[in-house]
Order: structure tokens, then sequence, then C-alpha cells
């Protein structure tokens, strides 16, 4: 873990309530830049939710989010994108009829969202723009692939996709809803690759189910249950609490998936 970067993103005491039910009790979390800050716990421990607040898809009930030193608590998802937040979704979101360049260039053009699927509109920066999709598609590893529909990619490629259209937005901090699921081994080791060599410029913010894969890339690890914050601290620390032993249902926090 980078104990000596500076703290790029700050919970505090965040909550979330649907009436009487409170979807999160009083979450608070420090994120640092370039690090991998994953975010675990059994399903319903308010894991999606809490995304939901840092990201501004949904509102808080109570609490506060910093973002590089400045107050978002009350910032909507779009002014929280041009901020420098970017998101992958849980479920793939891709224009399937569109090629992997076409894709990522929307991505790229997400802050200005009106002139994106105008072909006669020339962007500023355009040349910037396309030097950035060139960029993003070495990254994601699909440069052979730049003009294939991507509704002909697979599942894996797909996913890698998604992460680089958040990536084109060139944003401080990613947020990646469960990047594996549904993948094969082979584009297991792929995704694994690409999340741990973002850090290097980007912070990385990760919801994950394979235990394997959080305990072999992140910096930090935040365990949650029942809305709250249950456990913080480096991997090998958290794969050996006990407390996340018994949340986790024993021994599955020592390989597999949760």
């Amino acid at each position: 873990m980078n104990t000596k970067s500076p703290i790029l993103l700050e919970a505090i005491d965040v909550e979330k309530r649907y009436g009487k039910f409170a979807a999160l009790g009083g979450v608070s979390l420090q994120v640092r830049a370039n690090t991998v800050h994953s975010v675990i716990g059994p399903n319903g421990a308010g894991k999606t939710t809490l995304f939901h607040m840092l990201t501004g898809t949904k509102t808080v009930s109570g609490g506060r989010i910093l973002f590089d030193g400045q107050d978002v608590t009350d910032e909507p998802d779009y002014r929280r994108v041009q901020r420098g937040i970017a998101r992958s979704f849980q479920v793939t979101s891709l224009f399937l009829t569109l090629s992997v360049r076409e894709n990522l260039r929307l991505g790229a053009q997400g802050v200005a969202p009106l002139h994106a699927l105008n072909p006669w509109h020339e962007p500023v920066g355009a040349r910037a723009q396309a030097a950035v999709v060139d960029a993003v598609l070495a990254k994601v590893g699909l440069e052979p692939l730049a003009d294939t529909p991507a509704g002909n990619l697979s599942h894996g490629q797909q996913r890698r996709l998604e992460v680089g259209m958040a990536l084109s937005a060139r944003p401080k901090a990613i947020f990646l809803d469960e990047p594996t699921s549904g993948m094969g081994i082979d584009d297991l080791d792929e995704m694994k690759r690409l999340i741990k060599s973002l850090r290097d410029e980007h912070t990385v913010v990760l919801i994950e189910h394979n235990m394997n894969i959080v305990m072999d890339i992140s910096d930090t690890v935040t365990v949650m249950q029942m809305g709250r914050v249950l456990a913080e601290g480096l991997p090998h620390n958290i794969r050996s609490d006990d407390r996340v032993r018994t949340a986790y249902l024993g021994n599955m926090i020592t390989g597999g998936k949760a």
C-alpha cells in the first residue's frame, strides 16, 4: 500500500436510507491516489449502494463525500465525471453495433454527450481525443479489434472495452463494479493485468467477488457487512481477520468467489 500518496477520495459517515431501511449506516473510508482499493462483502452488504453514493448516481441521506479536496456530496454524477470520476457498471453497457474505436470515442466525448453521436460535429480537441482513443486501445489490448463491432467481441473483450470507455474520459479515479463477472480463466488473467496497470496513472476503486484477484491486486481492502464497514486493511491482514472469515461463511475468503 502506498501510504505516502495523498487521499483522493473520502467518505465521511455516509448514510443511505430508504424509509426506515438503512442501506448504508454511516460508512467512512479513505482512498489514496494511485492505489487499487477494493470493497468486498457478502451480497446485500451495501457495496453497490456505496458506489452509487461515491459516483453521484444516487444522493446520500447523510454524511459527506470529498473528492480531490472538494466537497462533492451534493453534486450530480455528470459533475463528478467532469471532476475526474468514471465508472464501469456490473452489467456490460456498450453500443454493440458500433466499432470498438467508436465506443471509445463516445467515452472520450463524455463531457459533451449532445455531440457524441453527431458525425458532422468536430469536437474541440478532436486530434487529442483520437490520441486518447489510440492510447486506450493499446492499454486494454484491443488494437487488433479496433474496427470490430462491439457485439462481435467475446465477453471478456467486452468487459475490457467497457473499462476502456471509462478510461477514455481521462479520469483521476475509475470505479469498477465486478469487472471479471462471467469471465473464463484466460480473460481473468488479462483483466487482472489491466487493473494492476491502471494505478500507474489512475486510482481504482473496485467491487469484486473473486477473492483471489482481490488479494492479489489490491493495496487496501474494505470489507462491508449490513451497510457498515466491518474491517479495512492490507490484503494479508484481511485474509486472516476472523470477523471477515465469519462474514464470508468460513473459508470462502481463502479463495474462489464469495
